[in-house]
């Protein structure tokens, strides 16, 4: 009964980590504001994967509900008996998690790499990645900042967006992650086992 209600309690954390990355991935089309750089393809080319909308967003608010059922349904039964049923129910509940690792997994990593990348800005030559070739770098030097004349702060506005994506995907990561190592802990610890003996179904 402990382990369902600190399993229901993950999976609703991963409900407003899903909402704010949806809404963080939202806000970097639109640098302080804007959306003519949007609408002309004025941004960095990883804002277009769409890691905090679909990936750390709504696919994560898919799992969460799934887990959400899996763990609130008492009644749930796929098969005559009782220690069947929760076989089956581990089994899926292990499968969702791991598929939000592999979806707010992505999302991590296109933030990092966006993150490291750097702006799409305009510089005195012209509209390019700035700081591309200085391996993350810039992040730690606010000096060469400047060279992005435009948008306005657009530097400040990635690494503080794609920092707070990183962080709620990371968050989702290690909650997935206590969710998986909770369920196999009922298999190892043997509350159940999850090989189906001949005669129980």
């Amino acid at each position: 009964m402990g382990s369902r209600k600190c399993g229901g309690c993950l999976s609703c954390l991963l409900i407003p980590l899903a909402l704010w990355s949806i809404i963080v991935n939202v806000l970097l089309y639109f640098p302080n504001g804007q959306t003519s750089y949007a609408s002309s393809h004025k941004l960095t080319n990883y804002v277009w994967y769409f890691e905090g909308i679909c990936f750390s967003g709504v696919m994560m608010l898919i799992v969460a509900t799934v887990l959400l059922v899996l763990e609130n349904n008492n009644n749930y039964k796929c098969c005559q008996s009782e220690n069947c049923s929760k076989k089956y129910v581990t089994l899926l509940s292990i499968i969702f998690s791991s598929l939000g690792i592999a979806f707010s997994g992505y999302c991590l990593v296109i933030s990092a790499l966006g993150l490291i990348q750097g702006p799409y800005c305009r510089t005195l030559d012209g509209w390019e990645y700035a700081f591309e070739g200085t391996a993350g770098r810039f992040l730690t030097d606010s000096s060469i900042w400047i060279q992005c004349l435009e948008p306005a702060h657009v530097v400040e506005w990635n690494i503080i967006l794609f920092s707070i994506l990183i962080t709620l995907s990371g968050l989702q990561v290690i909650i997935c992650l206590i969710r998986v190592a909770m369920q196999l802990s009922k298999i190892l610890c043997g509350s159940y086992s999850v090989i189906i003996q001949p005669g129980i179904i």
